[in-house]
């Protein structure tokens, strides 16, 4: 047989791989910061305030979320495609921002009181 052989390659797309796309998620931010400096900065006192008693449960963030922890203390640990994100501890006199939609358990390890806002 004489003849030409013809190879026809199929080209797929290269799909990043989960962890590529895990890493892309957002993370939350925790940034130490005086009660005064959050007041003058952020008006922190005109937003919402929500407390915990020392347990643990399961949230989800409906949108991004900022927040000024007033007293207390609690680990947040994300979870579902969140959870190669980082754990974060938080305590009195931290701000923080909390990625929308994020999945996580929450422990509170002190009673927590904070301000919050959905900017």
């Amino acid at each position: 047989f004489s003849g030409l052989f013809v190879a026809h390659l199929l080209l797929e797309p290269v799909l990043p791989s989960a962890v590529a796309m895990a890493e892309a998620l957002p993370e939350i931010q925790v940034t130490p910061m005086d009660k005064a400096a959050a007041e003058k900065d952020k008006g922190i006192s005109s937003w919402g305030e929500w407390g915990s008693e020392v347990r643990k449960f399961d949230w989800q963030w409906s949108g991004t979320e900022e927040a000024y922890i007033l007293e207390g203390e609690a680990t947040i640990t994300p979870t579902g495609k969140y959870a190669s994100c980082k754990e974060v501890t938080i305590k009195a006199g931290d701000f923080c921002v909390f990625p929308g939609g994020m999945t996580c358990i929450w422990n509170v390890t002190k009673p927590i009181s904070k301000h919050y806002n959905y900017p």
